[in-house]
């Protein structure tokens, strides 16, 4: 029991406690704060940095929010950037609700509102290009929040998320908020190199338990039992002492691979009576029929885990879920939820022209809403993805078919996720789902102060291993890697700035580079290590003969020597065996290479060799089997034994014609004593090398040739000369690694001298360099050559959206387009921006920096027909492009004209840029929301 004195202190802390910012903070968010939530904001009202790295739905946003309570309490600005658009529209509105629309501003590119006020959600890219300008706005920043940091990973914009944590002002507080990340720490010690001190905050605790479960056919499976078998109790199955992989499942795999190796390659030899698989995938034995996915959100249903986001890697696979729901006759909600959600619907999409509603396919959409039913991807309309979003979280509609996209963005958590496949299209191939992608994803399930527990369901299929799932399932991190690397736009921005000697030592601090000398510090203590073990390996093998390493290198000589005359040997030996081939015809009789046994065949004909190879023989030997024989197969000339008179019309198809083929082949072979072929005698190179002769002479004469340890003495000289390799290799590393963004960076600036971007000297920037400051994209350099170059001078408005939206297009596999058909002025300005762009690339290749992003003319057609005032069903159905793809481009389009407008010294072409953005910003493409 507490001492009196210790229970006055006691209550002293809790009314010193209830007068801190964080306790009246705490009083305003409805419940209790979790332990890790707590630790970060303390250290946060004590003045230090945090990384937040904690599971998606922990409720990580809550520091961040705390961050705005304390710039609004102490006088000072705080910016909440998010790495998405949609997530910043979502921010804004949450805090609007908490502060007032006039304490919340909101910049996103799309959106401006209220920017001057003390706590304003951004982009991360909108960041970026105020510390680069100077802004105004950055006076007073007190605090700003990065959520989801772990982007600074992404290859495209991830070198975003690092140029701002370097650059803010040294007294900003900087709030990271991370998903759960395996090297939390090691990100947290950069930080508090570049920030000062910083708190790392990590938690793996999840606020909902999340369940496994593996679907086969409408049956749900716990994917962990307890050693028994039986169901757990208690928490989440793969955190359970001794939970195990489901017996059951696990008998189920086995038997499935059972059945495939009986039935063979390909399905072959399936038993009679034994079902074809379904469009879902195969099933062991005793499994009924695949389930549809209609049956699976059937299934769902009836357990009560709805509402559910089934994840498909495929745009139009998502469309089709809903389509198939549609058709099976799936209803999820109830008459007076379909009201409110075509209410709700109707109001949101009032803006659209209604002659454009049937070619976005509006109708097909909300049929599929008022049933509870929505797909949710990139290439659908950024209001139709809003309102999904807006009704999903109203817990109207409750079943959403969904791309990784939605794992990545916005706040979107459901009761349980299901996986169709473990197995993704990255681009380039097909990959498996990594334990990150796998976390990322599920992590979705479960929603706070709504659910007791998430649920994460996959589906079963022929490549279903319960064990691999359920590695997935347990491993909850991955590592955070850096992206970053200097670009164009920031070595100018840099040089004219702090200067080029400054800007490296500013670079050399990215976590790219931290990350590098960390590496180099493990690998240097494994040089010193291996120096140690080489000293050692070096007194191991002294000889009080002599100087063993000199006779070593003699030996190691010798072997090499005999190497390269062995493989001279060997490529003189077939460049003889082609030669002989070639000189074979029909009906020669050759000994077949390969086998102890002499055999022979008889040439049929010499098939044409691909390339440079010469021809081969294709042959009938006398076990009646016709094949041909690479030339590389035989160890030396070929030479006719006999010969057998081959049938003009022979069918080496036909096996009566193979028998009676084998048949002669065996009389001749009998009438010549059998095919023996008198082995012809070699001289030995090696014996004639003079060389080889020398090196032996040298080591006979050497004194540690006679040394009765000398055997002893050259196995550690091996072992000496392997570590001395591999340290050698390490020493390269460190090399190619010490300065590695430094050495990037002299790169691009010797590049943007050699363009006069950069003064002679790259120690100053030219004017053509400040032109290039004001280009933020992703082909930067390649924009201000064409602008430099006239390729867009003498435009209209919309041949220049033609031109620029090369720069902004990356065509999808199913996606077309029609540049064959753009107009001459368009055209011709894409050809030249093409070869300003290869020119370039040759630049860069000289250079040894990496290629900028080829034009792609993809969308030329469609923007041109857009900008030309064409309607909306034209443009998409010449196109061939999803409405949302195209609606995306269009903004992407726009921000990029307003750039080429603000930087272009051309009168001409920055009217035409300020037309094309009025142009292209119209109809579905002016639509924006703030929800």
């Amino acid at each position: 029991m507490a001492s009196p004195a210790e229970r006055y202190a006691a209550a002293r802390r809790r009314t010193e406690d209830s007068k801190t910012e964080l306790a009246q903070f705490a009083d305003t968010v409805g419940f209790e704060l979790d332990g890790f939530q707590l630790q970060a904001c303390r250290a946060l009202e004590a003045g230090r940095g945090v990384l937040v790295a904690a599971p998606t739905g922990a409720g990580k946003t809550v520091v961040g929010e705390f961050a705005a309570h304390l710039a609004l309490r102490t006088g000072r600005k705080a910016f909440y950037t998010t790495p998405i658009k949609a997530l910043s529209n979502q921010k804004y509105t949450e805090l609007v609700e908490r502060h007032g629309p006039g304490a919340v501003g909101l910049l996103t590119g799309d959106n401006s509102v209220n920017g001057e006020a003390p706590v304003v959600v951004m982009t991360t890219e909108v960041l970026r290009n105020m510390l680069y300008a100077g802004s105004s706005l950055l006076d007073g920043l007190g605090y700003v929040v990065m959520d989801e940091v772990h982007y600074l990973a992404d290859r495209s914009r991830g070198a975003v998320w690092e140029e701002v944590i370097i650059h803010l002002p040294a007294d900003v507080l900087v709030v990271s908020l991370s998903a759960t990340v395996s090297n939390a720490e090691e990100f947290g010690a950069w930080l508090d190199t570049v920030r000062g001190d910083t708190e790392v905050v990590v938690s793996e605790h999840r606020p909902v338990p999340l369940w496994q479960h593996l679907a086969v056919g409408t049956r749900l499976y716990d994917l962990f039992t307890d050693p028994d078998g039986d169901p757990l109790e208690g928490d989440e199955g793969s955190l359970v002492p001794g939970a195990i992989v489901n017996p059951e499942l696990v008998a189920m795999s086995r038997q499935q691979l059972r059945t495939d190796r009986l039935a063979g390659p390909g399905g072959r030899g399936r038993r009679r009576g034994q079902q074809r698989p379904g469009p879902g995938g195969s099933r062991p034995p005793g499994i009924g029929r695949p389930a549809s996915r209609a049956q699976i959100l059937d299934t769902l249903d009836a357990a009560g885990l709805l509402p559910a986001i089934t994840f498909i890697f495929s745009r139009a696979g998502c469309d089709a879920a809903v389509e198939q729901c549609v058709a099976w006759g799936l209803r999820l909600t109830t008459p007076e939820e379909g009201r409110r959600i075509r209410a709700v619907a109707e109001e949101r999409c009032a803006e659209i022209p209604s002659s454009d509603l049937a070619v976005l396919g509006y109708w097909e959409w909300l049929e599929g809403l008022e049933r509870g039913l929505a797909a949710h991807h990139a290439g659908l309309l950024p209001v139709f993805k809003e309102t999904v979003e807006h009704l999903f979280a109203a817990g109207l509609v409750k079943a959403v078919f969904a791309t990784e996209t939605l794992a990545l963005g916005v706040n979107m958590p459901a009761r349980s996720v299901v996986l169709e496949r473990l197995v993704k299209w990255n681009g380039q191939t097909h990959v498996d789902v990594t334990p990150g992608e796998y976390t990322q994803l599920t992590g979705r399930a479960g929603r706070r102060g709504i659910d007791v527990e998430g649920h994460a369901v996959v589906l079963w299929s022929q490549q279903t291993d319960p064990e691999a799932v359920a590695g997935l399932a347990s491993r909850r991190t991955f590592p955070l890697r850096s992206s970053f690397r200097p670009t164009y736009n920031m070595a100018v921005n840099l040089v004219e700035q702090v200067g080029r000697e400054r800007a490296r030592d500013i670079l050399e601090t990215s976590f790219a580079q931290f990350q590098a000398d960390r590496a180099v510090v493990g690998q240097a203590q494994q040089i010193k290590n291996q120096q140690e073990a080489l000293r050692g390996y070096q007194q191991a093998m002294t000889c009080h003969l002599g100087d063993f390493g000199e006779y070593f290198a003699i030996r190691q000589a010798i072997t090499e020597r005999e190497k390269d005359l062995s493989r001279s040997g060997a490529a003189s030996r077939r460049s003889e065996a082609r030669a002989s081939v070639g000189n074979l015809s029909r009906g020669d009789v050759v000994k077949l290479p390969g086998g102890r046994r002499s055999t022979f065949g008889v040439v049929l004909d010499l098939v044409p060799g691909k390339g440079f190879d010469g021809p081969s023989p294709r042959i009938l030997s006398q076990d009646r089997q016709v094949r041909t024989i690479d030339t590389d197969e035989f160890s030396g000339p070929v030479e006719p034994v006999t010969r057998v008179r081959i049938p003009k019309d022979f069918n080496w198809r036909s096996p009566q014609e193979r028998r009676d083929l084998a048949s002669s082949l065996r009389n001749a072979l009998a009438e010549v004593g059998g095919g023996d072929v008198p082995r012809q005698r070699r001289t030995s190179t090696a014996a004639e090398d003079r060389e080889l002769q020398a090196l032996r002479e040298r080591l006979r004469a050497h004194p540690c040739h006679g040394c009765s340890e000398r055997e002893e003495h050259a196995r550690w000289a091996v072992r000496e000369e392997k570590l001395r390799r591999d340290t050698q290799g390490l020493q390269r590393k460190i090399e190619g690694r010490t300065g590695t963004i430094a050495r990037t960076f002299d790169r691009v600036c010797d590049l943007l001298a050699e363009l006069g971007y950069l003064s002679a000297d790259g120690l100053s920037v030219t004017d053509e360099g400040r032109t290039l400051r004001r280009i933020n994209a992703e082909t930067d350099l390649l924009v201000a050559q064409c602008l430099r170059h006239g390729a867009w001078s003498g435009l209209s408005p919309a041949d220049l959206a033609a031109a620029v939206s090369t720069l902004v297009h990356e065509s999808r596999r199913d996606e077309g387009g029609r540049p064959d058909r753009i107009p001459r002025r368009a055209e011709a300005a894409i050809a030249t921006t093409h070869r300003l762009w290869s020119d370039l690339t040759d630049r860069e290749d000289h250079h040894k920096v990496p290629a900028t992003r080829e034009p792609d003319p993809g969308l030329a057609w469609a923007v041109h027909r857009w900008a030309s005032g064409h309607r909306l069903d034209e443009v998409l159905r010449e196109a061939d492009l999803a409405a949302g793809d195209f609606v995306r481009r269009c903004k992407q389009l726009v921000d990029l004209l307003d750039q080429v407008g603000a930087a272009s010294t051309d009168p001409g072409v920055r009217s035409a840029a300020r037309a094309g953005v009025d142009a292209v910003r119209r109809g579905v493409v002016a639509h924006t929301s703030l929800t």
